[in-house]
C-alpha cells in the first residue's frame, strides 16, 4: 500500500473526501478507484460512486478476494442509501463471509448492520432484531460503534421503547465524537431530532394535543381504552382487538371514541363510514348493521349502545376513552412517511416497503406531486422522488481498503 492510498484512506476516514481525491484523483489502478468510489458516495454524486467501485472490485486480481469484497460492501452501502432495495443481498452475504474468513471483523460487522438497516426499511423488524443479536459491537472502532447505536436506537423506536433509544442515542453521539467525522454527528443529532418530536396526536373528550414518543409508550402501556390510528387496533389494558383488514368497522369505533362520552350522531358517523355526505335509509341501515357487527368485534372491551340521535361508545371498566391519531390527516401519509427520511426513492422501492402494487405508490406520488408535496428526478427506471427542500445526509461509507495503525 503506497503512501498516496494510505493518506487517502486517512482522508475518507476521518469525512473529508476532498482531501481523499486531492490524492488519488488521477490514478486508475485498483485501489485508487475504490478510493475514488468512497469520495464520490461522501460527496453525493452516488450514481458515479457505484461505477467506480464496480471498476475497481473487476480491477483487483482473482486472488485479492478480501479487497473485493470490501467493494461489494461498499457498493452495498450505496445501494442503500439510493434506496434500491432490489440489490442483490446474497451478494452483500457472501461478501459478509469472506471478510469474517479473512478475520477483517470490522468490516464484516459494518455488512451485517448493512443487513439489518436493509431488513429494517422492508418491515422486518424481528429479523433486523434476530441478525443484530449477533452482532458484538466491544470490538468495533467508533465510526462503526456510532452506526450500531444508531441502528439500535432505531429498533428501539419502532418498538416503541424509548428509554433504550435515548440511552443508545447517547452512546451514539459519544462514538460519534470519538470519529470526529461530521456527517456522523449530523446523523445522530437528527435522530435526536427526531426522537424529541411530536410523534401523534391525542384525542380525548372533543380536545387535541401532540404526543412525544415517551407519552405515546406510557398510553399504550396503560389501562385506557385506546384506539390507535397507526395500527388500526383497539386496545383496553391486555386486550386488543385488530380492525386493519375492517376499515368501515375502524372509522366507525373513531367516530365513536372522538365524541366519547357523548354519543356520535347517525349523520356523521355515515360520513365516516361510508364516505357520504348525504344520508338515505339505505346508509342508515347498512349502518345498523355495521353497528351489530362492530358490537360484536368490542364484546370484550365495550358496549355501543343505540341513543335517540346516534350510537354511543360505553367501555366495560371505567376508563378514559383515547385516541391516537396521526399528526396530519393525509391520505397517502404512509408514502410521505418514507420519503420524510430526506433520501431519494424510486416508485418501486416505495411499493416493496409499503407491501402495494409499484402502479398504487406511482399514483399516490403523482398525486403529491401535483399538490407540490414531493418532488421528482431523472425518467423511467432511474426516476426518484423525494419531499422538498430537505436535504439528504450522506452516510459515512465503507472503506474498501484496510487503514494501517500507528
Amino acid at each position: 500500500m503506497d503512501s498516496l492510498i494510505t493518506a487517502a484512506g486517512r482522508a475518507l476516514a476521518t469525512g473529508d473526501p476532498l482531501g481523499g481525491l486531492k490524492r488519488v484523483a488521477l490514478r486508475n489502478d485498483a485501489p485508487a478507484l475504490a478510493l475514488r468510489g468512497i469520495a464520490m458516495a461522501q460527496l453525493g454524486d452516488l450514481v458515479r460512486a457505484k461505477a467506480l467501485l464496480r471498476s475497481a472490485a473487476r480491477a483487483f486480481g482473482p486472488k485479492e478476494t478480501l479487497a473485493r469484497a470490501r467493494c461489494v460492501v461498499a457498493e452495498a452501502e450505496i445501494a442503500l442509501v439510493s434506496r434500491d432495495l432490489k440489490w442483490p443481498v446474497r451478494a452483500l452475504e457472501a461478501a459478509r463471509a469472506t471478510l469474517e474468513a479473512h478475520g477483517d471483523t470490522v468490516n464484516a460487522a459494518l455488512a451485517r448492520l448493512l443487513e439489518v438497516r436493509r431488513l429494517l426499511l422492508i418491515g422486518r423488524l424481528a429479523e433486523s432484531e434476530a441478525t443484530l443479536a449477533q452482532l458484538d459491537p466491544a470490538f468495533l472502532p467508533p465510526a462503526s460503534r456510532a452506526a450500531y447505536e444508531l441502528v439500535v436506537a432505531a429498533i428501539a423506536i419502532r418498538r416503541l421503547r424509548t428509554k433504550t433509544a435515548r440511552a443508545a442515542l447517547a452512546r451514539a453521539h459519544d462514538a460519534a465524537r470519538d470519529a470526529g467525522i461530521p456527517a456522523l454527528r449530523a446523523e445522530v443529532a437528527n435522530a435526536l431530532i427526531i426522537l424529541n418530536a411530536p410523534a401523534a396526536r391525542l384525542i380525548a373528550r372533543g380536545e387535541e394535543r401532540l404526543l412525544l414518543l415517551e407519552e405515546v409508550e406510557a398510553m399504550l402501556a396503560s389501562n385506557e381504552f385506546v384506539v390507535d390510528a397507526y395500527r388500526h387496533v383497539v386496545r383496553h389494558g391486555r386486550a386488543a382487538v385488530a380492525l386493519a383488514r375492517r376499515p368501515v368497522l375502524f372509522a366507525l369505533v373513531c367516530a365513536l371514541s372522538e365524541a366519547w362520552p357523548a354519543d356520535a350522531p347517525r349523520d356523521l358517523l355515515v360520513a365516516r363510514a361510508f364516505k357520504t355526505r348525504h344520508a338515505d335509509d339505505s346508509h342508515r341501515a347498512r349502518l345498523r348493521v355495521e353497528m351489530g357487527r362492530l358490537r360484536t368485534a368490542l364484546r370484550t372491551m365495550a358496549a355501543v349502545r343505540a341513543t335517540k340521535r346516534g350510537f354511543a361508545l360505553i367501555p366495560h371498566r371505567a376508563c378514559e376513552v383515547r385516541v391516537l391519531a396521526r399528526l396530519a390527516e393525509e391520505k397517502h401519509a404512509a408514502v410521505l412517511a418514507f420519503l420524510a427520511d430526506g433520501e431519494s426513492w424510486s416508485s418501486s422501492a416505495l411499493a416493496l416497503v409499503l407491501g402495494s402494487s409499484q402502479r398504487t405508490v406511482q399514483r399516490a406520488l403523482d398525486s403529491l406531486a401535483a399538490a407540490g408535496k414531493v418532488q421528482s428526478f431523472g425518467r423511467g427506471r432511474t426516476r426518484r422522488w423525494h419531499t422538498p427542500p430537505v436535504p439528504g445526509l450522506t452516510t459515512a461509507l465503507l472503506l474498501p481498503v484496510p487503514l494501517p495503525t500507528d
